[in-house]
């Protein structure tokens, strides 16, 4: 008799792709068994596709795939607009968003949306409350975890994630520096001290050089290594007495 946890026991980690704008890097992600994509509507970024753009590619996903599309700083008018004209979307910030700021955004809590969490690198992560960070923006469906860096995004940087708090009563998203050598590190440090765990990546899966060009083999080999992660964690948890 295997000794198998009961399914309701059973834990799997959602992944994102974010920073896509090809029809092809859209269709691998998706053929590989990503839950999200994300698309950066941000004029500064390199990887930034107009909303228009966005709901080009959003029309290419199959049921229960979500697009998400990713905003700094945008006005809420422009925000509510890109949200309705991309069927099925969900709001990332990344700027300056307070919570009123993030609640009027996404149509008075009608919208789900992520808030992202900007840690400090190294020790100076220690100094981020996060438990408050997640409580102020306890509206948000998931804290987004990303390394703070000049400008927004996380610059394909990773913070210390040792450095988190124990135990946070949220939702988290992981992501920032994250590849296919890191994340099961990054998933066993991290989806214990959360109510659920994610991860979101981007330039991780690009090919070297090109910023928001995926490269299909790297992100098959992404998802490979988050399901390794999802299996050696089971495997624990139901040798566990």
């Amino acid at each position: 008799m295997t000794n198998n946890p009961a399914p309701s026991t059973l834990l799997r980690t959602r992944i994102k792709i974010c920073g896509l704008t090809r029809e092809s890097d859209v269709d691998a992600a998706v053929s590989a068994g990503v839950d999200a994509i994300g698309f950066v509507l941000y004029a500064k970024s390199p990887r930034h596709v107009s909303a228009q753009r966005a709901a080009e590619l959003a029309r290419r996903l199959p049921p229960f795939v979500t697009p998400v599309l990713l905003f700094v700083n945008e006005a809420t008018s422009k925000i509510i607009a890109a949200c309705a004209s991309v069927s099925g979307s969900i709001a990332q910030f990344h700027g300056d968003e307070t919570p009123a700021d993030c609640w009027a955004a996404s149509a008075q809590g009608q919208r789900p949306y992520l808030r992202a969490a900007r840690i400090p690198m190294g020790e100076a992560g220690r100094g981020f409350d996060l438990l408050k960070f997640a409580q102020d923006y306890s509206q948000a469906q998931a804290i987004l975890l990303d390394a703070h860096i000049d400008g927004f995004g996380g610059g394909g940087q990773t913070f210390n994630w040792s450095l988190l708090p124990p135990n946070v009563n949220a939702h988290l998203v992981l992501s920032g520096g994250l590849n296919a050598a890191n994340v099961i590190d990054g998933i066993t440090q991290v989806r214990p001290r959360c109510k659920s765990l994610s991860v979101d990546i981007s330039s991780g899966v690009e090919v070297p050089g090109q910023k928001g060009i995926k490269d299909p083999t790297r992100i098959r080999e992404f998802v490979a290594a988050v399901r390794l992660a999802d299996q050696l964690f089971n495997d624990k948890s139901a040798s566990s007495p």
